[in-house]
């Protein structure tokens, strides 16, 4: 039932040699990768009206200048990356940079803030789309966190998929949104140049503010940045790229970057123009589309899509995640299960831990996923940074053909990262706090399993020091419950391995059925020694551990082997297994963390 089920959800397993056709075109891949950056433009532009705002409306003109500043950072990053793709064409994006020219622990912090970025980067998106349409139907608003579980389910069994096949399906939304918003900006630019406009909504470029401040300014421009979150995927996700990977990329990245630089731009101009206020209520974006169609259908067009790309922004993680976990298994700082591709070639493990934890995120924040925006932005902010400072490094170190007008491009974005990074640090502390916690906590992390696997790796080859121990023969242990079939296969099992000794173990619980089961095996099978082990606390565990210790203490000094034969029915049906009481499956599991022990398991398979 559960394999149809798969079948059904999953589609069939593909074989290794269709992985070619599981690789995007430029068209689904900007959809896909771009859909986080695009999505920020519905909440980026109000981000900065935000900040303005507490000096008063007439700071609004500020807002143009501030997305200058924006565009000219977006400039550097998506030239910056376009170089990483080129560099380093195997993807793995700021952790690869910073790893191969910052060192290794800058490239751990790397990697660290972007796999949590990239569960933020659900949970978030989700919350706020989730939130977009249950502000339309308030008689759902009770049902916050059950609708963004929903659709964090959704979105993750449509990777499972397969990257090709979920794009096939997400990718409409997508360039629905696109279109929607050029139209608002198309329609809106159209009013104000036509006069339709009153210039009395908004204060003229230039008027004097008082009260405004550089350290405002920046804390303006730091907000609006959070519009750029998501520009990195690309780098990390180009094997997932038809060849020319890295070509096809790169002209991806370029085309995300106009477009997002076009609606960004677009939102700004027409709330400056419109004077517009950021309202709890109602989005800056649902403003401008209310003002510009009135509540016909564009307007109610432009909210559903933009409820749509909030939502499907959540895809980008979905792309990124499982190849960044991939480079960070491969060098052995997180689980080697990363590396395993699921039955559609996807990198299914990293694709079900991050709607795992993207729904552990939803449920602890009820849904309201709101403050978690900063630390989303400053999880992006750091790798930025790192990987531009990281480019700077292999600059100087190569001085290739043009290094200088690469190395001023990435010092570019270095340091405006690094200002938007400390902006955030210094004036949301008390939302971003944690980050400086939870961080180095990540790192260690990785540290300690790269520890484990060079330590299993030292113990497991063949050149340790350690010599092996020659074996003289096996002293066998049978566990036996009674005397069945099963216990009889187990036997003839035990007697086809030139054992030294086989000893059947019997723990009762009664002394009267003590007594029965020696007088019933002696007849049975005489040959074979048999050792009752009275129980009177009704634990089969501790005296038969006991034992079987006290065998091998005693084996060991004659080079014997000590093998536990555990004797195990299988029923027909997979639920019948909760009718028993699995003591093989207990015996077996403490057994397995004792040293000089071999454990095995005689299956028995009942046929009714």
């Amino acid at each position: 039932m559960l394999t149809y089920l798969k079948r059904f959800l999953i589609g069939r397993p593909l074989k290794s040699t269709e992985l070619g056709e599981q690789k995007l075109s430029k068209t689904k891949a900007l959809a896909i990768l771009s859909s986080d950056a695009l999505s920020s433009v519905a909440y980026g532009p109000e981000q900065i009206l935000i900040v303005l705002i507490t000096v008063g409306a007439a700071a609004y003109w500020y807002s143009i200048p501030i997305a200058v500043g924006v565009l000219i950072l977006l400039t550097a990053l998506i030239m910056s990356y376009r170089q990483i793709i080129f560099a380093y064409p195997h993807g793995g994006g700021a952790y690869v940079v910073s790893k191969n020219n910052l060192g290794k622990y800058p490239g751990l912090l790397a990697g660290g803030s972007l796999l949590v970025d990239y569960i933020l980067t659900v949970a978030v998106s989700v919350s706020a789309g989730t939130d977009a349409i249950t502000s339309a139907f308030p008689n759902l608003h009770n049902y916050n966190v059950i609708i963004a579980i929903g659709f964090v389910l959704i979105i993750t069994t449509l990777n499972l998929r397969g990257v090709t096949e979920s794009a096939s399906i997400l990718a409409y939304p997508v360039y629905l949104f696109v279109l929607a918003l050029f139209i608002l900006i198309g329609v809106g630019l159209y009013d104000i140049v036509t006069g339709q406009v009153s210039p009395a909504l908004h204060t003229p470029i230039g008027t004097p503010v008082a009260g405004i401040s550089l350290f405002l300014l920046l804390r303006a421009f730091a907000s609006g940045s959070s519009a750029l979150t998501g520009v990195e995927a690309i780098s990390n996700a180009i094997p997932n790229f038809k060849d020319p990977a890295p070509s096809n990329a790169a002209k991806t990245l370029a085309a995300m970057g106009l477009l997002l630089a076009l609606l960004f731009s677009g939102i700004v101009v027409l709330a400056y123009y419109y004077g517009l206020s950021p309202n709890e209520e109602v989005t800056v974006v649902s403003q401008i589309a209310e003002l510009t169609f009135g509540r016909s259908f564009m307007y109610f067009f432009i909210q559903v899509t933009t409820a749509l790309i909030l939502i499907l922004a959540a895809n980008t993680g979905y792309s990124a995640f499982p190849l960044l976990a991939v480079n960070l298994a491969k060098d052995k700082f997180i689980p080697r299960m990363f590396t395993v591709r699921g039955d559609r070639l996807g990198y299914s493990n990293g694709i079900i831990i991050l709607g795992i934890l993207s729904i552990l995120l939803i449920l602890v924040f009820e849904g309201q996923t709101e403050q978690l925006i900063p630390l989303y932005a400053v999880g992006v902010f750091i790798p930025f940074t790192l990987s531009q400072s990281g480019m700077i490094v292999k600059w100087l170190r190569e001085k290739p053909a043009g290094w200088l007008t690469k190395l001023l491009i990435n010092a570019t974005g270095a340091a405006i990262s690094f200002v938007v990074t400390l902006m955030f640090l210094l004036t949301k502390f008390t939302q971003v706090w944690t980050v400086l916690v939870f961080l180095p906590l990540i790192v260690y992390l990785f540290y300690r399993i790269r520890k484990h696997y060079e330590a299993a790796a030292d113990q497991l080859r063949l050149t340790t020091c350690e010599p092996s121990v020659p074996i003289e023969g096996n002293v066998i242990i049978l566990p036996v419950a009674g005397i069945t079939h099963v216990v009889e296969k187990s036997l003839n099992y035990a007697k086809t391995l030139s054992a030294h000794q086989i000893i059947a173990v019997n723990v009762p619980f009664e002394r009267e059925e003590e007594a029965e089961f020696e007088e019933k095996w002696a007849k049975w099978q005489p040959d074979i020694r048999l050792v009752t082990l009275y129980s009177p606390y009704r634990s089969i565990i501790q005296p038969l551990i006991k034992f079987i210790d006290t065998v091998q203490n005693k084996a060991s000094e004659s080079n014997y082997q000590v093998t536990v034969i555990i004797p195990q029915f299988i029923p027909k049906k997979g639920w019948h297994n909760i009718l028993h009481n699995q003591s093989g499956l207990l015996i077996r599991t403490h057994l397995l963390y004792r040293r000089n022990v071999v454990v095995t398991t005689v299956p028995y398979h009942l046929k009714k």
